[in-house]
């Protein structure tokens, strides 16, 4: 597993923000931040889980997402937001924590 970002969630869009339109969510470009931060606003319709819309959460880049949630608690599953990227939301230690598989 390799650190990604982390997500903290905003109640207003911001200048730069991208719509992720199966997830009903806004989101900013982690790797244009200098700290690894995308920030995340939620349409009222929105049906991630109140978790991952309230709370701040960590990402990793892991190689086999399958394999990576077996046996974890699972908040959102396995989903390709966009071509290329598959992520989950899983719930650890107290927090969420997104997975992400590239390519």
């Amino acid at each position: 597993m390799t650190y990604h970002h982390t997500g903290i969630p905003v109640f207003e869009k911001m200048e730069g923000m991208m719509f992720v339109d199966s997830l009903k969510v806004w989101v900013t470009d982690a790797g244009a931040s200098p700290y690894k931060v995308e920030w995340l606003y939620f349409e009222p319709d929105s049906a991630m889980a109140a978790a991952i819309q309230d709370e701040t959460h960590v990402a990793y880049v892991v190689e086999n997402i399958v394999e990576a949630v077996k046996g974890k608690s699972v908040l959102w599953p396995i989903c390709e937001p966009m071509p290329g990227l598959k992520i989950a939301f899983i719930y650890d230690q107290g927090m969420p924590v997104e997975l992400m598989q590239l390519g």
